[in-house]
This record gives C-alpha cells, sequence and structure tokens, in this order.
C-alpha cells in the first residue's frame, strides 16, 4: 500500500518543473496532489505556463514563476511569488539542475565548468539563500538534489560530480546554520531515473532504474512532518546501485 503524505496547509515552491517527465514536474505534481499549493520554477515562461495550465485543471492552485534562478533577483521574485498569492512559504525543493558536462578534463572549458556549477549548486544557493528568513517564521524544510555521483563518482563526470558533492556539502551545512531556526535542510540523491531524457539517453542497455514515484516519495517524506527529526541528511535513493 503506497504511503500518503498530506500537505493541505502548505505552500512550496519547486524548481526545474517546466519538461513532462522529468523530475522537477513529478514532483511538483506529487506536492499539488498532496494538497499543497505551488509556485512553478523554471528558465522558460513558456515551459511554466503551460505547466500551471496543467496544474491548475487538476484542481492544484499554483502560480507561475518563470527566470533565470542564477540570478538573485529571479530567485527572490520566486519567494516573493509564494508571498504575495500564498501568504507564506513551509517546502522549498531545489531539483533545478542537470548534467552538462560529460568528458576528459583536458576537454571540459571554463564556461562549461561555470555553467555546470551555476545549474546545479547556484540555484539551490540563491533560492535558499531567498527562502531562508521566509522558511523560519513557518519552521518550514528545503530539499535540494544532489546526486548518486555524490557516493560515486562516474569517470570522465569530474566537474558534474563536483558540482553535486558541492550541493549534498552546502546541504550539511546549511541544515547545521539553519537549525535554530526551525528549518530542516536535506537533500535527495538520486540514482538513473527513470525520465524521459535518461531513457532516450540509455537506449537498451540494461540500468537499475529508479521510478519516478521513487524519487517523489522520498521528496515528500522529507518535506514532511513524519521526517521532523530529520535534517542535514542527503538520502541515496538508488535502487541498491551504490
Amino acid at each position: 500500500m503506497p504511503v500518503t503524505f498530506d500537505f493541505h496547509d502548505r505552500v512550496a515552491l519547486v524548481t526545474g518543473v517546466g519538461r513532462v517527465g522529468q523530475i522537477g514536474h513529478a514532483v511538483a505534481l506529487a506536492l499539488g496532489r498532496a494538497g499543497a499549493r505551488l509556485v512553478l520554477c523554471d528558465v522558460r515562461a513558456v515551459d511554466v505556463a503551460a505547466r500551471a495550465q496543467e496544474f491548475t485543471a487538476e484542481g492544484i492552485q499554483v502560480r507561475p514563476a518563470a527566470g533565470d534562478l542564477t540570478q538573485p533577483d529571479v530567485a527572490r521574485l520566486a519567494v516573493e511569488t509564494a508571498m504575495r498569492h500564498f501568504g507564506r512559504l513551509d517546502v522549498v525543493v531545489n531539483v533545478a539542475g542537470c548534467l552538462t558536462t560529460f568528458g576528459p578534463l583536458a576537454g571540459t572549458d571554463v564556461l562549461a565548468f561555470d555553467r555546470e556549477i551555476a545549474i546545479n549548486l547556484k540555484t539551490a544557493f540563491l533560492v535558499s539563500q531567498a527562502a531562508a528568513p521566509e522558511l523560519a517564521r513557518t519552521h518550514g524544510v528545503i530539499v535540494n538534489f544532489a546526486s548518486v555521483a555524490f557516493f560515486r563518482p562516474q569517470n570522465q563526470m569530474a566537474v558534474y560530480a563536483a558540482a553535486k558533492a558541492a550541493v549534498a556539502g552546502f546541504t550539511q551545512s546549511l541544515a547545521l546554520e539553519l537549525r535554530d531556526q526551525g528549518v530542516r535542510v536535506n537533500a535527495i540523491a538520486p540514482g538513473m531515473v527513470r525520465t524521459t531524457d535518461n531513457v532516450a539517453a540509455v537506449g537498451d542497455a540494461p540500468v537499475r532504474w529508479v521510478e519516478m514515484r521513487q524519487i517523489t516519495d522520498g521528496v515528500l517524506f522529507l518535506a514532511s512532518d513524519a521526517a521532523d527529526a530529520v535534517t542535514g541528511h542527503v538520502l541515496p535513493v538508488t535502487n541498491g546501485d551504490l
């Protein structure tokens, strides 16, 4: 029997929600179906608008907040959207991020390095920084997205592994900083998730897939009162592929 969570009294801000079949979309939809009111964030306004329309059709209360979350003003605007329309903020899920740099160190230029760090770490930093004062008022929760690459780095993925290890370290340090304000900070570290992009990239190769429901269940658990004593934890969701 599946575990159920109740977020009817919560407002959640989720980043990286723009594309159907990817993790951010699934996380936001799971929170919305559990009762949360949502601020949906992604870089492309047309994608955020489409997701807002989709969620609204399911009866989920949403507000879009499109823009480049590597920019401080955009991160602040996303948090302000929650406060202006819903009056509070309880949960932040920093999903935004991806693997953009694969290959040997010698062939990796500094712009590619900067892009990988910005997408995976800077977005989480800026959104968390903007949200922390509001989360302190509600004793809220931040859930970041690291990767199994934090536990098991792979060949020719040095920059991505560094970015996700930084997210894990950021999570653990911020948990200590915010614990006396009643804010919990944790991270999910997924293995190979059965997303649209990953399935297309892997093809027929054998993979120990992590299903989307397993990721969303992990996020809902960490964001819920069931995990009220859990902070500073990086949770592997890998189906044992460590």
